[in-house]
């Protein structure tokens, strides 16, 4: 059975990530497929919106193949796994781009590679069982798939917390953070597809989506914009810390804690990107920033470390090298950016 379920409903291009077991995660050829999909779709003039879904009950994708990623990493063959980041963010940009209104239906777990598919679609879709997360901090990676752009323009610093806690956001939260635009009970799902699927035209996407709108309820991020802003303020780790160390919030304890818990590597690297995208301000630009950093990343012991804690040997206890923020040298955190001349992805140039 193939990883993508692709049909024609009426005007409606349905496109379904087919690997439930692993919550939909993504292989470098379900990619491939999925670009063939909207290259296809988007000459066929009966084709007029785009539907993303993914099977199961679980979630809509729980983000890459990482143990694949882990693998070729750990093998050296490190220009495998650039070959799937430049054609998977080539994606991501071509989905925020796409010319017909393109739907996601981010039910369930979202995470990482599923950011990348759903969060630059032109209507993202959240319900009750919604759980959206950029969880790269954990395992020694850096946020991708565009996730620096979300999370770097988000308000505040709502998207730094999230980045470098690599914490995860409720519906209510994807919506304060500029992650997803709609709220709706999961319970309806079937009901959209179907309304869809029955338009005569795109011009009634707004207009259909708008008729399933629910309330969202309280993001308990928003609630606590007060102290997040308040600490993570400054542009250095440590401070960023240690202002979370001696505020009197519990949440702060709480946020202080994870960080203290993620790659220090990775959460100096992640605080510069962040404060980068907001500069660069295109996702076009911070995809380019993004391919030097991975490229960059899955060189370090920290990738292959984090994976193997958190996937291979399931011990939850890595080993950071080096394992403090005031020992991971400048020259490490600005290799991440460097630029890779010929080997660029030149999302911003094309």
């Amino acid at each position: 059975m193939s990883d993508i379920i692709r049909r024609v409903e009426g005007r409606l291009g349905h496109l379904t990530l087919n690997r439930p077991a692993a919550i939909n995660a993504l292989t470098y050829q379900m990619v491939v497929d999925i670009d063939v999909a909207l290259t296809n779709w988007e000459k066929n003039d009966n084709v007029e919106i785009i539907l993303f879904d993914g099977a199961g009950e679980r979630g809509f994708c729980a983000g890459g193949d990482i143990r694949a990623l882990y693998d070729a990493s750990k093998a050296g063959t490190f220009e495998l796994n650039e070959k799937f980041f430049a054609d998977e963010y080539r994606l991501n940009c071509r989905i925020a781009r796409f010319p017909k209104p393109v739907v996601a239906l981010m039910d369930g777990t979202v995470m990482g590679g599923g950011i990348g598919l759903g969060g630059h679609a032109a209507n993202r879709i959240v319900t009750e069982r919604s759980v959206l997360a950029m969880p790269e901090t954990r395992i020694g990676f850096v946020p991708d798939v565009g996730g620096t752009y979300l999370l770097g323009t988000a308000p505040g610093e709502l998207g730094t917390h999230a980045g470098l806690t690599a914490g995860r956001l409720s519906g209510a939260d994807a919506i304060a953070i500029g992650m997803a635009d709609l709220f709706m009970p999961s319970s309806r799902l079937d009901e959209l597809r179907a309304a869809l699927a029955a338009l005569p035209s795109a011009a009634g996407v707004q207009e259909t989506l708008a008729a399933f709108k629910a309330d969202a309820g309280e993001s308990k991020l928003l609630a606590n914009a007060g102290w997040i802003n308040r600490c993570y303020a400054g542009n250095r780790a440590e401070d960023i810390l240690a202002a979370l160390r001696a505020a009197p919030e519990p949440e702060a304890q709480k946020a202080a804690s994870e960080i203290a818990m993620n790659s220090p590597t990775s959460i100096k690297v992640t605080l510069e990107a962040l404060r980068r995208a907001r500069a660069l301000g295109r996702l076009e630009e911070c995809l380019d920033q993004e391919y030097r950093m991975v490229s960059a990343s899955i060189r370090t012991p920290d990738f292959v470390e984090g994976v193997r804690a958190a996937v291979v040997d399931k011990d939850r206890n890595p080993k950071w090298s080096p394992d403090r923020l005031e020992d991971v040298a400048a020259a490490a955190i600005e290799a991440h950016f460097k630029a890779r001349g010929s080997a660029e992805l030149g999302l911003a140039q094309s």
